[in-house]
């Protein structure tokens, strides 16, 4: 992998750089279809080193696609410098052999900008990578909340919500002139912060090498797609119309089923036994009867975008009420880092109080560098393995001294040699450049920490430290927080 890194970019274009990494053609902020102002930071090329950093080095633990690592494009969470959260698509090798194209699709995707989106923010086209990054929404699919819910199903307010926010997206991407959607399903259909329903931007970027548009049971394709091998805007509507059968009905029922069920009136068959009393007949009528001309045979005879938005949106009730309180989650950022419970290490570094991190540090040793992989048994011997086993005695003797300079200078001769990988060699080295006012290149330890050992909590509190001393107050809380996340999951497990 290494050498992939270290490849020449196949994509060009370039035209400044931010952080980093290429900025192409800014949008700006624009308003979408629905009059709000969307501001987002302009579509980039990121390199491969920014997003295995950002991801943990695509930890297994990040994987947040539906198959996990069975899926053939996978798709990881993660942290752009530690502070916009984001989503990463990796394809495999053989998805898009041409960069151009790639890279062509993925700039013209990356100009939209709508609120109704998980919008495409860059990507990546290094050597054989091909990568996609998009706006991480944290809380799961439309078909996580319906299918497979756990407390309480969707209520009937919060499901029209949905169907109309989707069809606004759809709506706002047509008149941008990416009419074309690509296997639309539930698992599409993701929640943000606030849990506003958002259309992922994956399925507007053109399949590549095996032309599919449709990865889903072919009882779900459109009949025009089965005979033809081409998706067109009236394929999305039909797609639509399935949406629209899930959330009516809490299940993936197949639209041949569905349409005899409507043709025999039997609409109970079609409607959640869980939203009993929560809508008229007239509403859920309606609904059937827009299904119902998504699902027409002949593509000509569907309605177009706009008329379902039109239709759908006098339907709307609760408009009032944030989506957040119709889902019975948590607002964004309602929970404070005062109301965790903090370790001693969380709690000193949310203060900032480095000499309460430093004692915390020596005191716990190496411990949580227990089954790290290194390869010290095949090279104790050897001269450099010495060496560099006393480059970290030294710089463990520094650090215990508080001659955190020392420190420093001894533990990057370890890290530079490479033989070996230790996530508190990297703590003890972000310490050490807090204590010398050296907060970006605290970050950076904090992160590669991360990379070696994805769930360790202080790996994340060191983070924190180091973006309050960057003056960036809401990431570092978003940090505490992960870090007590993933504190509390390892407790638990136990």
């Amino acid at each position: 992998m290494g050498a992939r890194m270290s490849k020449a970019t196949s994509c060009c274009c370039l035209r400044g750089q931010l952080h980093g990494s290429t900025r192409l053609d800014d949008p700006g902020s624009e308003e979408d279809e629905q009059g709000e102002a969307y501001e987002l930071p302009a579509f980039q090329e990121y390199t491969f080193e920014q997003l295995r950093l950002a991801t943990a080095g695509f930890a297994v633990e990040n994987i947040v696609s539906e198959h996990g690592e069975k899926a053939p494009n996978v798709v990881y969470k993660g942290k752009l410098d530690a502070q916009r959260r984001i989503a990463v698509k990796r394809f495999n090798r053989s998805a898009w052999p041409d960069p151009r194209q790639f890279l062509e699709e993925a700039k013209s995707v990356g100009q939209l900008r709508s609120k109704r989106l998980a919008n495409l923010l860059g990507c990546c086209c290094e050597g054989d990578e091909r990568l996609l990054v998009a706006e991480y929404m944290p809380n799961d699919t439309l078909a996580k909340h319906l299918f497979h819910w756990e407390t309480q199903a969707m209520k009937w307010p919060m499901r029209l919500r949905v169907v109309l926010y989707l069809a606004e997206a759809l709506e706002y991407c047509t008149s941008k002139g990416r009419a074309l959607y690509h296997d639309l399903n539930a698992y599409r259909v993701l929640f943000d912060d606030d849990c506003n329903p958002r259309l992922s931007c994956f399925g507007l970027m053109e399949n590549s090498r095996d032309g599919k548009s449709y990865s889903t049971n072919l009882a779900f394709t459109p009949p025009e797609y089965m005979r033809t091998g081409r998706i067109t805007p009236e394929s999305v509507i039909y797609s639509f119309g399935t949406l629209l059968l899930d959330v009516l009905s809490g299940k993936h029922i197949p639209p041949s089923h569905a349409l005899d069920l409507i043709r025999d009136r039997n609409f109970s068959m079609l409607t959640d036994s869980c939203l009993e009393g929560q809508f008229s007949n007239e509403e859920g009528t309606e609904l059937v009867r827009l299904a119902s001309r998504c699902l027409h045979y002949e593509p000509r005879e569907r309605p177009n975008v706009r008329s379902m938005v039109q239709a759908l949106a006098p339907l709307q009730k609760d408009v009032e009420t944030p989506s957040y309180e119709l889902m019975d989650m948590p607002q964004a950022g309602a929970s404070s880092v005062q109301s965790l419970p903090l370790s001693p290490l969380a709690d000193a570094c949310s203060r900032k109080d480095l000499t309460a991190i430093h004692e915390i540090l020596e005191r716990t040793g190496y411990k949580d560098d227990e089954g790290t992989a290194n390869e010290l048994s095949f090279q104790m011997w050897t001269n450099q393995m010495q060496d560099t086993l006393t480059s970290k005695k030294k710089g463990d003797s520094a650090f215990r001294q508080k001659d955190f300079t020392t420190a420093i200078d001894c533990y990057s001769q370890f890290i530079e040699v490479g033989t070996m990988v230790s996530p508190t060699i990297y703590a003890r080295r972000c310490l050490s450049y807090l204590m010398n006012d050296m907060a970006e290149q605290a970050l950076s330890d904090a992160m590669q920490a991360l990379v070696i050992s994805p769930t360790w909590p202080t790996a994340f509190y060191l983070q924190a430290a180091a973006l309050l001393s960057l003056d960036m107050e809401n990431e570092a809380q978003d940090a505490l927080k992960d870090g007590c996340a993933q504190e509390t999951s390892s407790s638990s497990g136990r």
